[in-house]
């Protein structure tokens, strides 16, 4: 199977709601439990923050990885936090890989320095995912949140980028 990433687009965004709604409603990836439209994926798309999408040999897009900002303050401007999902059909398949390789270099050219995302400890392949695309392990949030009523940890990953990949002083 030939696997593509390229840059999403509007046109896009019914595909990405689907493989999102999945991860939603699989309670693995997010503490989000309401599915999204392609409406509000669209919003997603700000000229600033890169989002990729993965097809397969047919055209269908299997995976998206996006970014967005992390905080509004112009000091983090070159940070982003990142998403990355795949079609519950094609998971481990490689098309997470593709995503995150696709989103890396376009962040990276958007002039971002750091990508940071949060995970659940209990997502192994993510984690194992992150670990394989050189982000490392910050820490645990403890209980940072409730997800059906239940608390929930997260795991904090962050990848240097560009320039502040240099070593230190």
């Amino acid at each position: 199977m030939n696997l593509q990433a390229r840059p999403a687009r509007i046109d896009d965004a019914a595909a990405i709601a689907g493989i999102y709604n999945e991860g939603i409603a699989d309670r693995i990836g997010t503490f989000e439990t309401t599915p999204r439209t392609p409406e509000q994926i669209a919003s997603w798309f700000d000229g600033r923050h890169p989002i990729v999408v993965v097809e397969d040999d047919t055209g269908a897009v299997v995976a998206f990885a996006s970014t967005s900002a992390y905080r509004d303050r112009e000091c983090y401007a070159g940070l982003a936090e990142y998403s990355v999902y795949v079609a519950r059909t094609r998971r481990g398949e490689g098309a997470g890989s593709a995503a995150m390789i696709a989103l890396i270099e376009a962040a990276t050219a958007a002039g971002f320095w750091k990508l940071v995302s949060r995970i659940f400890p209990e997502n192994a392949p993510s984690l194992a995912l992150m670990t394989r695309m050189g982000f490392r392990e910050v820490g645990t949030y403890r209980r940072h949140g409730k997800l059906d009523g239940q608390w929930r940890d997260c795991v904090i990953v962050e990848r240097l980028l560009g320039d502040a990949t240099c070593s230190y002083p």
